[in-house]
């Protein structure tokens, strides 16, 4: 290897130290990888090898336990495997390093999203912190061609000494996703003492709710506005390809962590979920709008701030975001969970079932008594039901509820830990949302 190749290697971050592990057992009856970044590992060797039997020769050394002790350091593994006839080789393998400004980006991304740092902390490495650092422009898992062998055997390509060694780290990272990102430059407790320096210092930012903002600018155009005056100017060019719904959920949220340094009063990871939740909703629109031309999505009523918070908080957001949605709607943390899940069985509709008492028509509740009546013909009996303001019929004895909305449609409850829980989507046949919350199947007709 070029010493101006070796130079990029090594390059930048290179506090992680040293950490070495005892050899492992032989691997009897098991797989080297089953966490998805070391089977990633063992696909970037699987890709870059030309000789697949020199893999499988590989494998079987490791199974057997013929790799001694294991040495990681940054941009680089090594360990000495013991041939059948007894004959010991040193063999290494180069990892590339991440840039010192990788690594900024990185931790600066990490240090705002609780949820990576408590997975690290596990010893896991969630797929989100994957995707977060593509989107900051850094490869965190090893691709094609990432895992250059150096061997003493002075084989050019990755040989069973190289493969062997690969094969039985495959098996530390599954323990601890630690090792990859001291391989990458960085060791666990600099990481550690990194990311609890930059969270403290996110949670310490002064951000009140009526500071001015400068990036606030000009009031802008409605967009329902701008699509009415398309025709006042010039043609836009063709739409892109169609994209499938696969690819529409695929897009990663940008990552705002550029100069210059955020106005008061702006929250960045805020504005970054946002951002995420607004791509994926356009980008499904889109597809649906270009694989049927005309039959775009009804706009419906607007909502209002409390519905769009539960909305975004459908989302997944991380718990800071979802803690400031709950408060802007005016919700604790298990009211804005259980208006999500309404959301999730109906979206406006099902949250306004969930939230609103009325009063239907008289003749409306007759004529659906008469429908669970029929429902349930012959020998067994339907349920009694207790109406209680006209909207709501709990079944009496049982862990079940139906809530009328305006719509015509009814919404079946069910009764988890004292409170009324969102059971399913709504029906405009009462006995199909009394069936779903019972969870019994109707008698057929």
């Amino acid at each position: 290897m070029s010493a101006g190749r070796e130079a990029r290697r090594t390059a930048g971050g290179l506090g992680g130290g040293e950490r070495t592990f005892a050899a492992l057992p032989p691997a009897q009856g098991r797989g080297f990888a089953r966490s998805w970044w070391g089977l990633a590992w063992l696909k970037a060797l699987e890709d870059t090898a030309l000789d697949g039997q020199q893999l499988k020769k590989g494998r079987q050394r490791a199974r057997e336990g013929a790799v001694g002790a294991v040495s990681v350091r940054p941009g680089r593994i090594t360990a000495v495997v013991r041939d059948r006839d007894g004959t010991q080789v040193r063999s290494d393998v180069l990892v590339q390093v991440l840039s010192d400004g990788d690594w900024d980006r990185l931790l600066e991304m990490a240090a705002d999203r609780a949820g990576h740092i408590a997975a690290l902390l596990d010893r896991d490495m969630p797929p989100d912190l994957a995707e977060d650092a593509a989107v900051c422009g850094i490869q965190l898992l090893p691709e094609i061609g990432d895992l250059e062998p150096e061997c003493g055997c002075e084989a050019w390509d990755h040989c069973p000494h190289s493969a062997a060694l690969c094969y039985q780290v495959a098996r530390l990272l599954d323990e601890d996703p630690f090792v990859l990102l001291l391989m990458r430059g960085r060791g666990e407790g600099e990481l550690l003492d990194e990311l609890q320096r930059r969270s403290a210092a996110h949670a310490d930012v002064a951000r009140p709710a009526d500071a001015p903002s400068a990036s606030r600018g000009a009031a802008g155009v409605d967009a329902a506005e701008a699509f009415a005056a398309r025709g006042a100017v010039p043609p836009l060019p063709e739409p892109p390809p169609a994209v499938t719904e696969a690819e529409a959920e695929a897009g990663g949220p940008p990552a705002l962590d550029g100069e210059p340094a955020p106005a008061p009063g702006v929250d960045p990871g805020a504005l970054e979920f946002l951002a995420s939740v607004a791509a994926v909703r356009a980008r499904r629109l889109l597809a649906r709008a270009l694989a049927e031309p005309g039959d775009e999505e009804a706009a419906g009523a607007p909502l209002t701030v409390g519905q769009d918070a539960v909305r975004l908080a459908a989302a997944g957001p991380e718990p800071r975001i979802a803690a400031r949605l709950a408060a802007g709607c005016g919700r604790d943390a298990a009211g804005l969970a259980r208006a999500v899940r309404a959301w999730g069985h109906g979206g406006a509709a099902a949250l306004a079932a969930l939230d609103e008492e009325w009063t239907p028509d008289p003749a409306e509740s007759a004529r659906a008594r008469a429908e669970l009546a029929a429902a349930w013909e012959g020998d067994e009996r339907p349920p009694r039901l207790r109406a209680a303001g006209g909207d709501r019929w709990t079944a009496v004895g049982a862990d079940a509820q139906l809530r009328r909305a305006r719509d015509g449609r009814w919404w079946p409850y069910r009764k988890e830990r004292g409170r009324w829980e969102p059971a399913g989507p709504g029906d405009a046949n009462p006995a199909a949302a009394l069936a779903m919350a019972l969870s019994i199947p109707l008698t057929e007709e």
